[in-house]
This record gives C-alpha cells, structure tokens and sequence, in this order.
C-alpha cells in the first residue's frame, strides 16, 4: 500500500524566524503521522529549515531546481547545491511557473530528471486549466503532460495533480473529480513505469483546507496532498495531515 504523502508549499512567505517557529510547533503535532511529510520552503530558508528538520519526520523540499548542475545561470539553483544543504525533494512544474515564468513540460521533465540525479524525489506538477475542464480536454491535456513523465526513476517520484483553476482560489476539485483524474493518471503512469505505477504517489493541489481534506484524501486513487496556503499555518497543516487515511 502507498504511504500518503503530504506537503506544504509555503510559496513566497516566511522568515527565518516564522520557519523555525512554525517546524517546532508541527513537530510536536506529528505523534504516529498516518503520513509522510514535507515542507517545502523558500531558497533562502532551506538551510534553516533542513537544521531543525534533521532526524526528525518532517523532510524538507525545495520549490524548483535548474536542469544543470551548473553554469551561467543567473538566478537558478543546482539541484546538487540543494542536495549538499540536505534538502531532499524538489517540486518542479508548479502552475505558477508555468503561467508567470514560461515553465513547460520539457522544462519541467528536465528539472526533474535532474533533481533525481542529485538524489531528490521530485513532487512533479501538472493540470489543466478552467477554460480547457470547460471545454472537456481534461483528460487530454493529463495525456499530454504525464507523457512526460517517462524516463524518470519512479521510486524518486510524486505526482501532483493540480487543476490550475483551484490554485489559490478557494474552490476545490470536488472529490469525485480528484479520483477520475488520479485514476486517469494511474493508467498512464501505468504506460510508462509498468507494475512500478503503483507504486507512484499522487497528490491533490488546490485549495485543500482542513475541512475538505479528509473527504479529498478518502479516495483510493489520491495518495496525499500539495498544501498552499492552508500548509503556513502549523496547526491547520497538522489537521491536514492526520486526515489522511492509514494504509
């Protein structure tokens, strides 16, 4: 059975004090966690963050990786640099880069073939967005984007589905629309990893909150969350957490 998964994404938001505030508070909160857990903070906060973290259950990630180890990169980061802080997943392919820094699928498969070379599990991000769900392409474009996901080591990897119109917006995918596209993706990871798949978690981003997380988390083919905005608070991400099924 798969382990859930849940991670927050702080976004930009934080401070060296906030964070350490805020990983001291949820760790006195995570007593027999039904799930694994992962916080996932700015660049600048990581290394805060991996100290108080260390030997503890709450990993910590990173929200992008470049696809170089190095080079004339001005503004990126190496995954091996995150790999030395002690960061051990890296999110690649969110909507957000996707929408306001020209991310793309190939992009985001190279980040994340990359981050797995420096020893990173990868949470990868895909979705569609409200006018492609009205227009009935949903489906289509999950195809398209999981095609991608070929090649990558499947035992460094989570999927995220997040439908771009529930991100930050207050309105969820409803619980049965989360199954049929975790269970649509099941089938394509299927294609690409074989009996592996199953082993392959998939994540729910999208305005999840305490209160509709359990109902989210209760389905069999949605293996955990991608927290936003709800993950900055440590009690209300606790509650997240320990919605989550044991299995």
């Amino acid at each position: 059975m798969r382990r859930p998964l849940v991670a927050a994404n702080w976004k930009m938001h934080g401070s060296r004090a906030s964070v350490q505030a805020y990983l001291e508070s949820l760790l006195q909160r995570l007593d027999r966690s039904p799930a694994e857990v992962v916080v996932c903070v700015p660049f600048p906060l990581l290394p805060v963050a991996t100290m108080i973290a260390t030997g503890s259950p709450v990993a910590i990630g990173a929200q992008n990786c470049h696809w170089q180890e190095e080079g004339a990169f001005t503004g990126e980061v190496s995954p091996l640099m995150l790999a030395e802080l002690g960061v051990s997943w890296v999110i690649v392919g969110h909507s957000e880069r996707r929408r306001l820094f020209g991310e793309s699928d190939e992009t985001a498969r190279q980040r994340a073939a990359a981050g797995q070379r420096a020893g990173l599990s990868v949470i990868y991000c895909l979705g569609e967005t409200l006018e492609e769900r009205e227009r009935g392409a949903t489906l289509d474009v999950l195809e398209r984007q999981s095609g991608f996901l070929a090649g990558l080591e499947p035992a460094r990897l989570a999927v995220a589905y997040e439908p771009v119109w529930a991100i930050g917006t207050g309105r969820n995918a409803t619980p049965e629309q989360a199954q049929e596209a975790h269970a649509f993706l099941r089938g394509q990871l299927t294609k690409s990893f074989g009996s592996a798949a199953e082993t392959v978690r998939i994540l729910y981003g999208g305005s999840v909150t305490p209160a509709n997380a359990g109902a989210l988390l209760a389905q069999g083919d949605v293996d955990g969350a991608l927290v936003g905005g709800a993950s900055l608070d440590a009690e209300g991400f606790s509650a997240i957490i320990h919605s989550a099924p044991e299995r």
